[in-house]
Order: structure tokens, then C-alpha cells, then sequence
């Protein structure tokens, strides 16, 4: 029998995880859902065959895993009164919420596991950061793992506040796209192409570049020089970049979300106490 995976919180990460876990081949019957949202809930009952129940209490019991899928400012109330199977694997993916957070809240027989997903896991091509406390058995790692992979790829991290870096990177990396894709867009607009066709060229040219980030051995690096030419539109280009500081923006950008997840995670901690 599969072993039972408990959802606390069926938004659109969660519909995600759970529709790349049933593609994957594991039964609609051992998963399960704590959804208060009649809407949601009958939206997943519908599309997945999943169990879907208003309270997680009625759902974690029995579960190998359970994955904690709420704002952050609703896990409080949330996790109240959860009593788990000893042993079970707890997955976070809410955003600031730390390990000690969650052992005071459920207890110190359960199995703790942090991540950090993003939004391109709802197309099954998103990818995961995740951390456990050093002592956290292979069995546990391996259930996170296996749940974090029906939407993308994942990586371990050596350290919790390595999540914050995450979280700048590749939590929310993919505004950092859009923006991008959104100047070009107007860019294109400005030097007198019609808005369609201007946002098409800025999509399309984009998703193309990121397969061959993605899709090789090539140093990204590399991959920029070999489409520069010297003396070319492109060369002009990246010079307007560099004189106008772009790598230092996008230091300075990422170093703002991270120090803000840091933030967070103390004010929900220090809200806790």
C-alpha cells in the first residue's frame, strides 16, 4: 500500500505537487488534503480523486508525510492541536518559517524538512531548495525529496538561512523573468513593433535562451560570447549593461529579498514566543 501524504493546504503549490504525484503513479487514495475553501476543495476532489477534508486534523493521521502548505501567517492556527504519527516526515514550504518554529508546534517525534519552491513547479519544471538538521534520517530526506521532485528538480542545502538565498535566487527569480521579458516587451513596443508582436519575440527569445542555459554543459558565460560578436548589435547592447551597472543591480536586488526573508522568519519567530 503507498504510504499516505497529508497536505495541509491545497493552493496552487500544493495543486501542483499533488498533480505531478499522481502523473508520477502514486495513488489518488493515499493522498490527502486539508482545504477549508469549498471551491478548492471540490476543484481537487474532482480533478484528482484526492481525499479532501476541511481541518487538517482529519487528515494527518496515518500520513508518512505531511507537507505544510500555508500562508505563513496562517501556520500558527494551522498546525494547533495536530497530533502526528512519531516518526512522520514534515515538509514546510511556507516561506520564513524555521525548524524551530515547527518542533515547538508539533513536537520532537516527528521528522523536520524545509524548502523553498517556485512558481514554474505548477508546470512541472520548477526547482526546489531543501534543508534538514543534520541528524534528520536518509528515510525522511528521501520522502521531502520524492514529494519536491513531482514538480521540478531539488537541491540540498547545508545550512537553514541558506534558504534565504534561495528565496532570492530562485523563490522569486521567475518576477525577475517576467520584468524582463516586460522591458523587452516595451522595448520592442518603443521601436515601433506592434505590442503582439513585441511581446512574442520577448517571450519566445527568452524560454529559448533558458533551454540552452538549461539544456547543455555550457557555462552561461561561455554561451553569452558565443552569440556576441564583436563589433555587433549585441556587443552594443551588453556594453549599455555593464556602463550602466546591471551585474550590480541584480547583486544588490538579490541581497534585498534575501536580507527581507531574513526578516520575515524573525517576525514570525519572535511572533511565536
Amino acid at each position: 500500500m503507498p504510504e499516505i501524504i497529508a497536505f495541509v493546504g491545497g493552493g496552487n503549490m500544493a495543486t501542483s505537487l499533488i498533480g505531478g504525484l499522481v502523473a508520477a503513479g502514486h495513488a489518488p487514495s493515499a493522498l490527502r488534503v486539508a482545504e477549508p475553501d469549498r471551491d478548492r476543495a471540490a476543484a481537487l476532489r474532482t480533478r484528482f480523486g484526492v481525499t479532501v477534508e476541511a481541518e487538517a486534523r482529519a487528515i494527518v493521521g496515518g500520513a508518512g508525510t505531511v507537507v505544510l502548505a500555508v500562508k505563513p501567517q496562517q501556520m500558527g492556527e494551522a498546525l494547533r492541536g495536530l497530533a502526528l504519527d512519531a516518526g512522520a516526515c514534515v515538509v514546510s514550504i511556507a516561506a520564513g518559517i524555521r525548524l524551530d518554529f515547527l518542533r515547538q508546534a508539533l513536537g520532537p517525534d516527528a521528522h523536520y524538512v524545509r524548502s523553498m519552491p517556485n512558481t514554474p513547479a505548477l508546470y512541472g519544471c520548477g526547482i526546489s531548495g531543501l534543508y534538514a538538521a543534520p541528524q534528520t534520517p536518509a528515510s525522511a530526506r528521501d520522502r521531502a525529496a520524492h514529494v519536491l521532485r513531482a514538480a521540478g528538480e531539488t537541491v540540498w542545502l547545508e545550512r537553514e538561512s541558506d534558504l534565504d538565498a534561495v528565496t532570492a535566487v530562485s523563490g522569486s527569480g521567475p518576477a525577475y523573468f517576467f520584468l524582463l521579458v516586460e522591458a523587452m516587451r516595451d522595448a520592442g513596443v518603443a521601436l515601433g513593433l506592434s505590442p503582439q508582436t513585441a511581446a512574442r519575440l520577448a517571450a519566445r527569445t527568452c524560454v529559448g535562451a533558458a533551454r540552452m542555459v538549461d539544456g547543455g554543459t555550457t557555462d552561461v558565460a561561455e554561451l553569452r560570447q558565443q552569440v556576441t560578436s564583436k563589433g555587433g548589435t549585441t556587443e552594443a547592447a551588453l556594453q549599455h549593461f555593464e556602463a550602466a551597472g546591471l551585474r550590480g543591480i541584480v547583486r544588490d536586488a538579490l541581497t534585498a529579498a534575501a536580507r527581507r526573508s531574513e526578516e520575515l522568519g524573525d517576525q514570525l519567530a519572535k511572533a511565536s514566543r
